[in-house]
This record gives C-alpha cells, sequence and structure tokens, in this order.
C-alpha cells in the first residue's frame, strides 16, 4: 500500500519534536495508516491494541536513528564553514552544542542554508528508510 512521503515526514516531524521519546509515531504496514502518540497529551490517536506487532507496525524513526545528529552538522561545517570547523567540532564535545551551533550559523549567515542542508538530508534519509523497510512513497 503505497504512503505519502509528505505524510512519514511529518510523522517524522513530530516525532523530533519531543527528546527522549515523548513522541512517537506508527506506520500500518498493511492499512498505509499513521498513528501519532505523545506522553504529553491524550487527543492525538488511539494506538490499536496490536501496536508492538512489529510485523504490521513501523516506528517511525527520529532523528538519532536516522544519523541526522551531530554528524550532519559537522558535514555542513566541513562544506560551509571550514574555518570555523575546530570551533564547531568542540561545541559537540558539550551540553547545548546545537545552539552554540545555530547560533554560530547566524552570526556567519548561513542560517538558511543550514535548514536547507538539513532538509535535504532527512528527506534523503526517510527515503531509505522507506526503501530498507519496503514501504511504497506515492510522491
Amino acid at each position: 500500500m503505497p504512503v505519502s512521503l509528505k505524510d512519514i515526514r511529518e510523522a517524522f516531524e513530530f516525532v523530533c519534536a519531543a527528546s527522549g521519546g515523548e513522541h512517537q509515531a506508527f506506520l500500518c504496514n498493511q492499512s498505509g495508516k499513521l498513528y501519532c502518540h505523545s506522553e504529553l497529551c491524550d487527543d492525538l490517536d488511539i494506538l490499536p491494541e496490536d501496536i508492538d506487532d512489529t510485523e504490521k507496525f513501523l516506528q517511525i524513526p527520529d532523528k538519532r536513528e536516522l544519523d541526522l545528529g551531530r554528524r550532519l552538522a559537522l558535514d555542513f561545517a566541513r562544506q560551509f564553514l571550514p574555518d570555523d570547523f575546530d570551533d564547531i567540532l568542540q561545541f559537540f564535545s558539550g551540553r547545548g552544542a546545537y545552539a552554540r551551533f545555530k547560533n554560530l550559523l547566524d552570526r556567519r549567515g548561513v542560517l538558511d542554508q543550514w535548514y536547507d542542508f538539513e532538509a535535504k538530508a532527512e528527506e534523503r534519509a526517510l527515503k531509505m528508510w522507506c526503501d530498507l523497510n519496503s514501504i511504497e512513497v506515492s510522491d
């Protein structure tokens, strides 16, 4: 059953919007329906009783699972801010790395370029995830 890549992306963004697994999304292999669940509120989808059936449901990954965190930021730095690479590498050795990273990108005038770079990487990673899980994408 084909699934909209846009819908998968929205579910992915939902999952990534909260830390620590507070948001989850699942794709039903049989129907193509996406289910979103949050530990923070009750007014989302009611999860099917068999949601733990890994043959029937796939959990939508987060950025960490798709390796779209630190590595992606460092790839961007290597390509677009080579003179700042060592400083950015140092950012990622402690807490608050993304805040400092984005602050530097803003000061360098490349924050929009980062968002575009990140969005393209996320789309490639989600398409690859779909391929690996035999999910037919409709768009």
